[in-house]
């Protein structure tokens, strides 16, 4: 079905940018699956060719286009498998936090060479035992004059082996009333003494992409890298829900429709008893189904893409989306694999990594279940 949602512009965007994921991106997948993480150059090659920090003012390198060009580029780099989440960290999460709540100075330091993929940003928020519950943070951020001293570990964090500054959430109230109310967000560069990397953590999916621990010993950030103001960090954090989200929706309905359009082409090759098995009745109204679950998901996505560019506050409908997108992702996907039949199990077919994948978008960016309790809330319900 044709979508509106998209100009003419951002069309002949995404024909430029399928281009250069085709010839850059899709060649390197497998190899960067293998090592855990992808290599620098590929980045400072699509940071060349324009493609980081599309939404980002031109000012401070980027091109200053609406969140719809990130959506296209969250959309392709789904479609051959490769570097939607690392992208959607850098680009659609983490910017943004510099981009709305950073210093002149701030966004001058940071933004350009994030925009030329010379640094990585990583958002550092999970903790051991605080991941949906933000405000039970336990990482401090005490100040000692022109500086706080931070101490602390973080887990799960997305670009944090090769991250060049780390945006990290730390109580710097510890006694705040509400506990939220004492937490702050501080830009954290990689080569300042006390950060630490930890281990490259071994994860079911999403192979190519670097997670890990991070840990503060004693780490010295001067004030003047603290982002927006001591205590904000809580309201910075929830005011970038509904982009983080709405990312996820966007990869999640974009991968369904990938790992579909996979099973349909392979079930008319595939022959059993004798024919095709796309002739089977079974397998039709399996398709069926989940083709037209895809349609819809797309175009509630859709609706709130707009909207979101519009700059309207659809926290709850995202909500909706993002566990409405990822479920059908990690279901459509179990299902898909099923018709592969047990050359769906083997990896050198490419529905067992969406599977793999899958597993983790219900999980991240808030779980489901906050998601529902979200939705519950809205309905004056709890």
């Amino acid at each position: 079905m044709r979508r509106d949602v998209f100009t003419e512009e951002h069309e002949m965007f995404r024909s430029e940018f399928r281009r250069f994921a085709e010839t850059e991106l899709a060649p390197r997948v497998e190899k960067w699956n293998a090592d855990g993480v992808s290599d620098r150059e590929t980045w400072l090659r699509m940071g060349e060719a324009g493609f980081l920090g599309v939404n980002v003012a031109e000012v401070y390198g980027g091109a200053g286009g609406d969140f719809l060009f990130s959506a296209i580029v969250l959309e392709e780099l789904a479609r051959i498998r490769a570097w939607a989440l690392q992208v959607g960290v850098h680009c659609d999460t983490s910017m943004p936090y510099l981009t709305h709540f950073g210093s002149d100075e701030q966004k001058e330091r940071y933004l350009p060479p994030a925009v030329r993929g010379e640094l990585l940003i990583a958002l550092a928020l999970t903790e051991p035992a605080a991941g949906s519950d933000l405000a039970g943070i336990q990482t401090r951020a005490l100040r000692e004059g022109d500086h706080y001293v931070l101490n602390g570990s973080k887990t799960f964090i997305s670009h944090g082996q090769t991250c060049g500054m780390a945006i990290v959430a730390a109580k710097s109230d510890p006694k705040a009333t509400p506990p939220h109310a004492g937490v702050s967000l501080f830009l954290v560069d990689a080569d300042t003494p006390g950060f630490r990397r930890g281990r490259n953590l071994e994860k079911l999916g999403f192979k190519g992409q670097d997670t890990s621990e991070l840990f503060f010993d004693d780490c010295r950030v001067a004030v003047a890298n603290r982002l927006g103001a001591e205590g904000a960090g809580f309201k910075m954090l929830m005011s970038g829900l509904q982009q983080e989200r709405l990312v996820i929706a966007v990869q999640a309905i974009a991968g369904s429709r990938r790992s579909l359009d996979d099973t349909i082409a392979y079930v008319k090759e595939r022959k059993a008893f004798g024919e095709s098995i796309a002739s089977f009745q079974n397998t039709q109204f399996k398709l069926a189904e989940l083709a037209t679950e895809v349609e819809v998901g797309q175009a509630f996505i859709d609706q709130l893409l707009v909207a979101h560019v519009r700059g309207e506050g659809v926290v709850t409908e995202v909500s909706m989306a993002k566990w409405w997108a990822s479920a059908l992702q990690k279901r459509l996907s179990g299902e898909c694999l099923q018709l592969f039949g047990g050359y769906g199990f083997m990896r050198e077919y490419p529905i067992s990594q969406d599977y793999a994948d899958a597993a983790v978008p219900p999980i991240y960016g808030g779980s489901n279940e906050i998601m529902k309790v979200i939705i519950a809330r809205s309905l004056g319900l709890g």
